[in-house]
């Protein structure tokens, strides 16, 4: 099951009526915008060349990495011919190159079923893709989100939606794990949408 324009509008129905705080993030923010990324494998390949870093920094390794690769496109198969050198040689540490060569041959030997991801629950997806280097259940949780568009997805050790937390309730430091999960409970389930509304409170902060 994925986001669509009706569990949308469910899920804003649901979470005005039981939050008051999001009904006014929701007011705030305005129209829900979410369009999940294609493409499940390269959805990984981006959030393992994200970690421990900014934005820009993976976005231009992203695109020499594209580059090393022209004028093929950017898959397993073609992944699987750079060599751990090739892959340093364009900017990435040891770790990420590890990384990549451990997914590309996780995938290519379907160890790891990426075409059948949609047909799992989201835990089971969860256990499917931790089998891989540098792959976590926060990782997972992003790709749940943001690749599959998957409706009850929180993810309580995220740093952005536990400062989120803390700011719009009030709390005097950021929320444990269980707290936060406590919090977000009455979301359900319609997880992934209040997600959203929390990230996006972020910059309305910062606005």
């Amino acid at each position: 099951m994925s986001l669509t324009p009706d569990h949308v509008a469910r899920a804003l129905r649901h979470l005005r009526k039981s939050d008051p705080v999001l009904a006014d993030v929701i007011r705030r923010v305005g129209a829900f915008q979410l369009e999940p990324r294609r493409g499940r494998f390269q959805s990984l390949v981006r959030s393992i060349l994200a970690q421990q870093i900014s934005t820009a920094v993976a976005r231009s390794m992203l695109r020499k990495l594209e580059a090393r690769l022209a004028p093929s496109k950017l898959t397993p198969v073609s992944l699987g011919q750079l060599s751990f050198e090739d892959l340093r040689a364009i900017g990435l540490s040891r770790q990420k190159a590890t990384y990549l060569q451990d997914l590309t041959e996780k995938v290519v030997s379907k160890t790891v079923k990426l075409h059948r991801v949609h047909r799992l629950t989201d835990e089971e997806i969860i256990e499917e893709l931790i089998q891989v280097k540098g792959i976590g259940r926060w990782t997972v949780q992003m790709f749940l989100i943001f690749c599959l568009g998957r409706p009850d997805v929180f993810a309580p050790d995220d740093f952005g939606l536990r400062s989120a937390i803390q700011r719009l309730y009030g709390l005097p430091e950021l929320p444990k794990r269980a707290e936060a999960e406590e919090i977000a409970a009455p979301w359900r389930p319609h997880s992934t949408v209040a997600s959203w509304y929390l990230w996006r409170s972020l910059e309305l902060a910062a606005e």
